[in-house]
């Protein structure tokens, strides 16, 4: 209709400029004067309302209805629909640093499902090979509702419903396990927040009440004092009914709970805000409540907090609310500031920007504070250090604290939430693996492996058999092992997520049947650098890349660097072990041990402009010869600029300062200090 308009005024306007262009060269006289103007037209109508100028965000919205149960909404800051996920689970939901997704499901059996890097994938679905699951008789999860990650100790909090406790797992646990601790609680729970600074747990219970626990973590999770808080009003009547999403802000010192009342009436919602709540005990006066048919709070079953913007999932009434300066107004019947429809909203959360924090092998030249030294141990007949991973302090002078992996390992490596993962191998079985290990480098001094907090990769369909040198990207969520078995040898890239017996996502496979020893992922510009035994390194470009485009394995390297000095390269035995690729300068730090059987042959290198560097290619630093105590240097890492070796033969862990700008020669270490057959040393930054 409209081009049928546009196509019949045309010849009009046209017949008119013709009009007005042919009177404009006639000459009929001067100008008349002006005459008076005309009366002012009436107003328009008033336009529609728009949208609150509410601040730029996204959000996640898990959905729990009967068209769309089981999947979660990425929306804007109005709770317009951006893309759609299928996870799979249908209740509460956290996000960790990295954009992974946690979330707990019972429309099955109970679960509590980890979905990789999620805010990255803005569609698709749970794969089981990039992502993992708890759950089976072991967990004892029967109906999980809301959850809390608790970020520093990497501890998930899960309200179970009918269970009537709080089920507390670690972040990479995966399968039918053990929960780290069960709290019984003494109602129904719903959601669960907690204060980790102050080691503090708030439970909404179903009864009404906030149940108050000190001191969790330090107690084991076994707290034996428990307060509870009641919402009442002055005269000690008590307000709440249900009570189901619970939050905590810190700056303040405040709860706000959600009440849904009867889940049967969809106008009896109420919200409430609690002040003191480190010290509240017994009845407690709201500094507000909310509550009435224009607030639309009719089943509240989870809330969130933005500053001091409240959203509300309202599944009753099939909407988001938005509440602003939810802490200040009136109490009574308050219309939210914003609704938007949705179906069945069940669960809410922020999707915050991506952390910038670095993982422990791209911190080369910046100066960073330190975290420790972490070193693992590998002899040759098994001992009292087999297993063991130690954490020194930064000039390796004194022990922080020791982690026991309980078989014997390999190398070990730390992404940018302090979780480790750990290469082994059992040649009784020919079976190798990876444990992925929560909060390796911050939380488990003087601890062990425990499936209740971690998780492994291991089987068949993994590939791994002997695997050495590991590396992790958290911005893509993956894990980079060095496969080193002589029939098929790799670096296999798996899902840092993925857990059992679960294919590799791809695989390098260098030329002429090389074997990898040792591999460094350069995020920044998406490059492999690959230590092979034969004394060269391969270099793979665009592996994630390559990945997303649906490869499955790159055979042969894009280059071959070939170590030299003067355009020769260097003499036999030459044996590449450890690697370490800094972006900053463009240089590649590795190892050689020459010959296994020496103790007194072992060289680092530096090659300048490594980065597009192929064929023979001259170091700019040597370091080898009696005074450096180089033998079997079996693994290494730049950090501020400062060179950490593991030397295995040698029972020593050394540090070679400012490593780029050295001399080459027989250079003795700056720092050093004795360790029973170090086969890994990582450095942990302070993130």
């Amino acid at each position: 209709m409209n081009t049928k308009y546009h196509w019949s005024l045309a010849p009009s306007i046209i017949a008119l400029s013709l009009t007005l262009a042919l009177g404009g060269c006639a000459d009929d006289g001067d100008t008349g004067p002006a005459g008076m103007d005309g009366i002012n037209g009436a107003d328009g109508s008033d336009g529609n309302d728009g949208a609150p100028g509410l601040s730029e965000g996204v959000f996640l919205i898990a959905n729990n209805g009967d068209a769309n149960r089981g999947t979660v909404s990425r929306v804007d800051q109005n709770a317009a629909m951006l893309s759609r996920f299928t996870s799979g689970n249908n209740e509460g939901i956290v996000l960790d640093d990295t954009g992974t997704l946690i979330q707990a499901g019972d429309s099955s059996t109970g679960s509590l499902r980890t979905l990789c890097r999620m805010t990255s994938r803005s569609e698709g679905m749970y794969m089981p090979g990039y992502d993992k699951d708890i759950t089976g008789t072991n967990t004892g999860l029967i109906n999980p509702k809301g959850i809390h990650l608790a970020s520093e100790s990497g501890m998930v909090f899960v309200a179970d419903f009918n269970g009537m406790r709080i089920s507390v797992f670690g972040s990479q646990a995966a399968g039918d396990v053990m929960p780290v601790a069960e709290i019984a609680l003494p109602a129904k729970p719903w959601d669960v927040t907690v204060d980790e600074v102050n080691d503090r747990m708030y439970v909404a219970l179903t009864d009404g009440t906030v149940a108050v626990y000190d001191n969790v973590m330090t107690s084991g999770y076994a707290p034996t004092v428990m307060r509870t808080i009641v919402p009442a009003d002055a005269d000690g009547n008590q307000l709440s009914v249900n009570l189901h999403g619970i939050v905590y802000d810190a700056s303040g010192d405040r709860l706000i709970v959600s009440d849904v009342g009867d889940a049967a009436v969809a106008d009896d919602g109420q919200l409430f805000v609690l002040n003191n709540a480190a010290m509240a005990d017994g009845n407690t006066v709201p500094a507000r409540q909310v509550g009435g048919p224009m607030s639309m709070l009719g089943n509240p079953v989870d809330i969130i907090l933005t500053g001091t913007t409240l959203r509300v999932a309202e599944k009753s009434n099939d909407a988001i609310l938005v509440f602003t300066n939810i802490f200040d107004g009136p109490d009574g019947d308050m219309a939210p500031t914003l609704a938007t429809p949705t179906s069945k909203p069940e669960s809410l959360v922020q999707v915050m920007p991506e952390m910038t924090s670095l993982d422990a092998s791209d911190n080369a030249l910046a100066t960073t504070t330190i975290n420790g030294i972490v070193v693992s141990s590998n002899p040759s007949a098994a001992g009292a250090t087999t297993g063991q991973i130690s954490r020194y302090s930064s000039v390796l002078s004194s022990t922080l604290g020791n982690f026991d992996a309980g078989m014997s390992i390999e190398s070990v490596t730390i992404d940018t939430m302090g979780d480790g993962a750990i290469t082994f191998d059992n040649p009784d079985s020919s079976m190798g693996g990876v444990l992925v290990v929560n909060r390796l480098a911050s939380m488990r001094d003087d601890d062990s492996y425990s499936m209740s907090q971690d998780h492994m990769i291991m089987g068949a369909s993994t590939g791994l058999v002997t695997p050495k040198g590991v590396d992790v990207s958290s911005a893509h969520g993956l894990l980079f092992v060095a496969e080193f078995n002589p029939d098929t040898p790799a670096v296999q890239i798996f899902s840092s997520c993925a857990s059992g017996d679960v294919a590799p996502l791809l695989s390098l496979v260098a030329s002429n049947g090389a074997r990898p020893w040792d591999v460094d992922y350069d995020a920044a510009t998406d490059r492999a650098f690959v230590a092979l035994t034969n004394g060269t390194v391969a270099v793979f470009d665009e592996v994630t890349r390559k990945l997303m485009s649906g490869m499955t394995t790159i055979t042969g390297e894009d280059r071959l660097i070939t170590p030299a000095m003067g355009g020769v390269a260097v003499s036999a035995p030459t044996n590449i072990h450890g690697i370490d690729y800094d972006p900053q300068s463009d240089s590649l730090v590795i190892s050689d041990v020459g010959s296994a059987a020496s103790a007194t042959d072992g060289k680092l290198y530096v090659i300048p402009a490594a980065g597009m560097a192929s064929g023979l290619s001259d170091m700019s630093v040597m370091i080898a010869g009696p005074n450096s105590m180089l033998g079997n240097p079996v693994d290494l890492m730049l950090s501020n600029g400062h060179l950490y070796v593991a030397e295995k033969s040698n029972n020593v862990i050394m540090r070679f300062d400012n490593i780029l700008n050295s001399a080459s020669g027989d250079i003795a270490a700056d720092y050093s200090m004795s360790y029973t057959a170090p086969e890994s040393v990582v450095v942990v930054p302070v993130n």
